[in-house]
């Protein structure tokens, strides 16, 4: 029988159990949306598979009960973990008048849900980095007891907005954390062509704050990193950055052809690093899974989908005249 790792880092068969059942259910619903979306039924999807496993170990070392999160598109593993449902990610799909990150007027993975302490995204890249950072700033100086973290892919990594929030968070030591989930392409443009050093965690010297870089294949591994991360921002030692090295399993977008920049040989040797099996496997060399189980999680899972695309389906689109509220001038008439 392997190695326990997962009690090793304090963490139960209960613990990595749930892990594998949120990287799996992710999984599920992201291919029913390509499949959504391939029988013009959903209008864009914008993939999370290949990148379940950096989320979700992140998305465990924090504390979902309080921590505040601003994660990118693709982060459907911890928007899960924080309270999100199959049910919310479809109405978001479907971009109907009950999808509870913007009634449908958003495009999916624009995530945001003040209840589960989830910042709204929106489609400009990296802009949820500064207002994590913000928010962090808000928690420093109100003395309050939690911690931000925010995603982005590694392109987004290049954009001023990193910078600046990356500068002050350094600067003004934020209880935040930082985690680039590299998936080596800025849509097609591949990473030895959008960076010079070896790693985006290399840039956290600049910024005064220790980076890390971990696989994002490995739960395990992120969790380890990213707890020591959390805690080192709730001990008041200012923010971290973590690079979790992952692998984008499908195209940039179901609008992307990524046949085009990619051979299939690089295909095949990426698909092997898909994280699910390899968790799997893992979960079954310890005896934390069966074939059994698995089966049993698999079918629990499937069924949380279907009844979460025959309910989005066939709820309401909102009314042309939702387009005028919550928008800035209503705002400020209710002041």
């Amino acid at each position: 029988m392997a190695t326990n790792r997962h009690e090793e880092l304090g963490l139960t068969n209960d613990d990595v159990l749930k892990m594998y059942e949120t990287m799996l259910m992710a999984r599920k619903i992201d291919e029913r949306m390509w499949l959504l979306n391939r029988a013009g039924k959903v209008p864009f999807v914008i993939s999370c598979q290949g990148q379940e496993a950096a989320q979700i170990g992140a998305a465990f070392a924090l504390d979902e009960d309080k921590d505040w999160i601003a994660p990118y598109y693709r982060d459907m593993g911890v928007v899960l973990h924080f309270g999100m449902t199959p049910k919310d990610l479809m109405l978001s799909a479907f971009a109907k008048a009950e999808d509870p990150n913007s009634g449908g007027r958003q495009m999916p993975g624009h995530f945001g849900q003040h209840k589960n302490r989830i910042l709204t995204g929106s489609s400009p890249v990296t802009t949820q980095l500064p207002h994590a950072v913000g928010v962090a700033l808000a928690a420093k100086i109100k003395g309050e007891d939690f911690i931000t973290f925010s995603t982005l892919g590694e392109g987004s990594s290049n954009q001023g907005d990193f910078h600046e929030g990356m500068n002050f968070a350094g600067v003004h030591k934020l209880p935040t954390v930082i985690m680039v989930e590299n998936n080596k392409y800025a849509i097609s443009v591949p990473l030895e062509k959008q960076i010079a050093c070896e790693h985006v965690s290399d840039r956290a010297a600049g910024y005064g704050m220790p980076g890390v870089t971990v696989d994002g294949t490995d739960p395990l591994e992120v969790y380890k990193v990213m707890k020591e991360a959390a805690d080192r921002a709730r001990r008041g030692d200012g923010p971290s950055l973590v690079e979790a090295v992952c692998y984008r399993l499908t195209a940039h977008s179901s609008d992307d052809d990524h046949r085009l920049y990619r051979d299939a040989e690089e295909l095949e040797t990426e698909r092997r690093l898909d994280p699910l099996p390899k968790f799997e496997a893992y979960l079954k060399e310890t005896g934390v899974l069966t074939d059994e189980s698995r089966d049993e999680i698999e079918t629990r899972i499937m069924k949380e989908v279907n009844e979460a695309t025959d309910y989005a389906e066939q709820a309401p689109y909102a009314e042309p005249e939702y387009a005028l509220r919550h928008v800035y001038a209503e705002q400020g008439g209710n002041d």
